[in-house]
């Protein structure tokens, strides 16, 4: 692989797999109202949230970390300001204590924050106004958690974000395809991605440990495991299922996230974990799996987007199906199948916000890429033609990524008017 991309390549794993304290879209509201409060300087009289849709769906049903078991916007973003600490990003809510708590659900309950929906504005869309007398602070993230966009302070811009192919902290995914995914697997020196890939193994599996342990949720992979057995595909969709219902439900414990979510970042590493122990395969394997795990779920969610209707559980467990086959000795062809397979079967699943049953979404995927992985091992594969699927692997991501962001555009709205009570079903 030549120096360049293999940079790229690098530059991406270090980007997007990152710790982050409880599910992303409440850490984000918190995040943009510390930073807000830091801005301004003083403790504000009171908050504004201005937020996307696809943000206030996947913060009305969670539990906001650190809280208490409270949910809410308004939650996250008091929580942010009376306790946060905006230098931790995706982990502002680490530090707080249980008189912020208590701070915060009486500063909620007085009507502090006010919260409202910002149409027409992209998918990933957050702003924190905060007030002290006449003095006020602005702070907008867009598309990513953590991409602050602009801050405003006493009406005056001092400080605006323009992301370019120039600036040092661009990452360019347009350089990911499968081929190139799994020939920078082969290649990748393990000094260079150990790290990273350690702490998303121990992160991870901590946190599905945690589900284990404790009844968090709708208890998604106790369940399986208390039905199904052990079996080493039980296990793997246990083991991903755990961590998302410790995480939907609260747990202050930091998970390693892939494109965004937590649950994606689980979804595509302890499936990889588990299907590895199983096989005694070394370590080295499976840092090298990993690596095929993360960046094709990260390929398949740049034509998607950060949010939408389409359930980002897909996307990585189709990362996890392509790192399992890629353990098994399973080069292009049948790491192709493997997705193909994933997406002609639960390419449908839709996302209606961040709660509890993400953790059934996640069990669900991945037992469609196991599935999808002993279709292929036997070259048996879905066929250009049959639905949205192209004749290569890359037109079939392409077309799934095409109706995530563009053909489900109205499907998020109606999800949305739902979930708010704007449409009253007769």
């Amino acid at each position: 692989m030549e120096q360049k991309k293999y940079e790229a390549y690098i530059k991406i794993l270090k980007d997007e797999l990152v710790p982050a304290l409880g599910c992303t879209e409440p850490i984000a509201i918190a995040y943009a109202a510390a930073k807000a409060k830091e801005v301004l300087g003083m403790f504000p009289d009171r908050i504004e949230m201005c937020c996307s849709g696809n943000i206030i769906k996947n913060v009305k049903g969670v539990t906001v970390p650190n809280s208490g078991g409270l949910k809410g916007i308004d939650t996250a973003a008091v929580l942010g300001v009376v306790g946060g600490n905006a230098e931790k990003e995706l982990e502002v809510l680490e530090g707080v204590t249980e008189e912020d708590i208590r701070r915060t659900k009486q500063l909620v309950e007085q009507g502090f924050c006010q919260c409202r929906l910002q149409e027409g504005v992209e998918n990933l869309y957050v702003v924190a106004k905060v007030q002290k007398e006449e003095h006020t602070a602005e702070v907008t993230i867009v598309n990513r958690h953590t991409l602050i966009a602009k801050i405003v302070k006493d009406g005056k811009i001092i400080f605006e974000n323009t992301i370019s192919e120039d600036a040092p902290d661009y990452v360019d995914r347009s350089v990911l395809n499968v081929r190139d995914i799994l020939l920078f697997a082969d290649e990748v020196r393990i000094e260079d991605v150990d790290k990273i890939l350690d702490r998303q193994m121990e992160y991870n599996m901590a946190i599905a440990e945690e589900g284990f342990r404790h009844a968090y949720g709708a208890e998604v992979g106790r369940t399986l495991l208390r039905v199904y057995g052990e079996d080493v595909k039980v296990l793997a969709r246990a083991y991903a299922a755990a961590g998302s219902d410790a995480r939907m439900g609260g747990c202050s414990m930091p998970v390693v996230i892939n494109s965004g979510s937590g649950n994606q970042g689980m979804t595509v590493s302890l499936p990889v974990m588990i299907f590895a122990k199983h096989w005694n395969v070394s370590r080295e394997m499976l840092y090298r799996a990993l690596v095929v795990s993360n960046l094709i779920a990260i390929h398949q969610k740049k034509y998607v987007g950060s949010l939408s209707a389409y359930c980002g559980a897909v996307s990585a467990a189709c990362g996890a199906g392509a790192a399992i086959t890629y353990l098994h000795g399973g080069g292009y062809q049948a790491v192709s199948l493997t997705i193909t397979n994933t997406i002609g079967n639960v390419g449908g699943i839709v996302c209606d916000g961040a709660k509890s049953s993400c953790a059934a979404k996640i069990a669900s995927a991945v037992d469609a890429a196991i599935l999808a992985y002993y279709m292929g091992s036997g070259l048996h594969s879905f066929q250009p033609g049959e639905g949205i699927v192209q004749e290569d692997v890359e037109g079939t991501i392409k077309s799934m990524g095409y109706i995530g962001r563009v053909g489900m555009k109205n499907t998020d709205t109606e999800i949305l008017n739902l979930m708010i009570h704007r449409t009253k079903l007769d």
